[in-house]
């Protein structure tokens, strides 16, 4: 039996309301479930009205394709994997505990453990709630069940199959063996940095069970998505896509569509039901516009975690009232990441200037490449970062963004002493060989902490002249580069290639006030790395000088105009 999961047509289906979920691969199967599920009660609502009462047909639908993947006959869950992306207040917690109160009704398996693994405590009872409520507001149920709250544990008094209800951890998840797992707010975990490995301890008992299913369940990030929930979402986004053939798996992604994200078709309230299919019954179309007036002149980053909770926004920019002023038009200054490659760069530029920052064991090394076009005298920015291992442990908090960086090919994680040096060195040396770099301040360099980059630039098979580096002073001196980058960013004459890694540290700088000058110094904007982002303002130190590449030196190629 051959089938899909992928949902090609998507934008158009939730345009117009229609369904993004397939039907049941087994149509007896879904109905037999749904039979079940539609008559568990949900507590918190007036009346306590059952499923088949008060949910919309979308549930049905997503219900109905986890319980019709499996096939009776075999005994197999041909469909093992889900994940659901909705935004908040569409009762994601409360379909949770009916669908899996529901699995643990079906169960035919004796002593099963059934798990809803949550982020948190609160998360947890969010699921648990419902759950026992389902079950205490049915005398059958109640009868057939034993509610154990202060284990968070629904127990079948005949088959012994349980509802355990867990916040994870790598210790609470160690050994478990279930086969039916759902995993609530999975965003959260991905701000976590041993979030993989315990996943891999969470899901193990799968390998012996044909019958299990995992179901992901989330909104979106209040940050830019980063750790196992980037990596689930862009998956789901390519299976849904058909990129990815994976027919064991189902992504069931309410979400905008890029056309309506770029000219922010999302403020409109008359899309709000794109990623809101509850709207009408458990969101209200009202509160979504009154919550949204209130946030929209907001500069704290308030505006953005409303869109990306309530509406599904990615966010990309964490944008702050004290923001850096270029981080309004940072995302608009993307390229495709070709067209801005290192190669593109020398290939097309008359002259570069290099930028190097940071360089600690627990921060990173920055270095920046800004090359100004020979057609367009645009300047083309390419930028790659350095983390020592040790940074992983000591910096747990951004432990998974950085690995997210370094799998994208933006940062380099650092094995042995020096090899950050002799990379950085290379590149720099590359740019000089090209004919590229002025014959003096060509390089600008932090001073503190890069002396060991020095020393091998000026080594004598480098090549590098010591009247090409530069020490740039920072702090309040560093207003010009910081005012000069804001205006070419704003527009677009300078052109950068849209990576994560560069979003991230612009989003970082904090702007502290000095007289009349603006300053973007490490100690504002805290544990946060922004050493990428102040390699580049030193490149852009001397870039605005308006140098020429040394005497002799062979334009660059034009190969395609930006």
């Amino acid at each position: 039996m051959r089938w899909t999961t992928a949902c090609p047509d998507w934008e158009q289906r939730l345009i117009l309301s229609a369904s993004i979920i397939p039907p049941p691969i087994y149509r007896d199967q879904a109905e037999h479930a749904l039979a079940i599920f539609k008559e568990l009660r949900v507590v918190d609502l007036p009346g306590k009205p059952t499923f088949g009462e008060c949910a919309e047909q979308w549930v049905f639908d997503f219900v109905g394709a986890i319980f019709g993947a499996y096939d009776g006959e075999t005994g197999r869950q041909l469909i093992r994997e889900f994940y659901l992306l909705i935004s908040k207040k569409n009762t994601k917690s409360t379909i949770a505990a009916g669908i899996m109160l529901t699995a643990v009704i079906l169960c035919w398996r004796e002593d099963e453990e059934h798990l809803i693994l949550a982020p948190t405590m609160e998360v947890a009872n969010n699921s648990f709630k419902p759950a026992a409520g389902m079950v205490r507001a049915d005398a059958e149920l109640s009868a057939l069940f034993h509610v154990q709250d202060h284990l968070r544990t629904i127990t079948h008094r005949t088959t012994k199959a349980s509802l355990k209800v867990v916040a994870a951890d790598s210790e609470t998840v160690s050994g478990k063996k279930s086969g039916r797992i759902l995993v609530d707010e999975h965003w959260l975990f991905g701000k976590r940095p041993n979030a993989a490995a315990m996943f891999m301890e969470a899901l193990g008992g799968q390998v012996s069970r044909d019958e299990g299913f995992v179901i992901y369940l989330t909104t979106q990030s209040d940050d830019p998505p980063a750790g196992v929930f980037k990596e689930k979402l862009d998956y789901y986004r390519d299976v849904r896509d058909g990129k990815i053939d994976d027919p064991k798996s189902l992504g069931v992604l309410y979400e905008f569509p890029r056309e309506l994200i770029e000219r922010k078709a999302y403020l409109d309230p008359a899309n709000f039901h794109i990623v809101n299919p509850n709207l009408g019954r458990s969101v209200s179309r009202e509160w979504l516009e009154d919550e949204l007036r209130k946030r929209l002149h907001k500069t704290d980053g308030t505006l953005q975690v409303f869109l990306a909770k309530h509406l599904n926004v990615e966010i990309g920019l964490n944008l702050r009232s004290d923001r850096w002023a270029g981080a309004d038009f940072w995302e608009a200054a993307g390229s495709e990441p070709a067209l801005v490659s290192l190669e593109e760069l020398l290939a097309r530029s008359e002259v570069a200037t290099v930028g190097i920052d940071g360089g600690g064991l627990d921060d990173l090394l920055g270095l920046a490449v800004i090359g100004r076009c020979a057609a367009t005298r645009r300047w083309l920015l390419w930028v790659r970062a350095w983390a020592h291992r040790i940074a992983l442990e000591r910096r747990k908090d951004i432990a998974p963004r950085l690995l997210d960086f370094a799998a994208d090919g933006d940062l380099v994680i650092v094995d042995t002493p020096g090899q950050d040096v002799a990379e950085v060195a290379d590149i720099v040396c590359r740019v000089n060989d090209a004919g590229l770099l002025p014959e003096k301040a060509a390089i600008g360099v932090d001073a503190a902490g890069i002396g060991a980059i020095v020393e091998e630039l000026l080594s004598t098979d480098r090549g590098i002249e010591e009247a090409q580096i530069v020490a740039i002073s920072q702090g309040w001196k560093l207003n010009g580069a910081i005012k000069t980058a804001e205006r070419r960013v704003a527009a677009r004459e300078l052109v950068h290639a849209g990576r994560p890694l560069m979003a991230w540290s612009v989003s970082n700088a904090k702007t502290v006030q000095v007289g009349n000058a603006v300053s973007i110094t490490k100690q504002a904007s805290g544990s946060a790395k922004i050493d990428p982002l102040m390699a580049v303002f030193d490149a852009v130190s001397l870039m605005a000088l308006n140098p020429e590449a040394m005497a002799g030196a062979v334009p660059g190629v034009i190969l395609l105009d930006l």
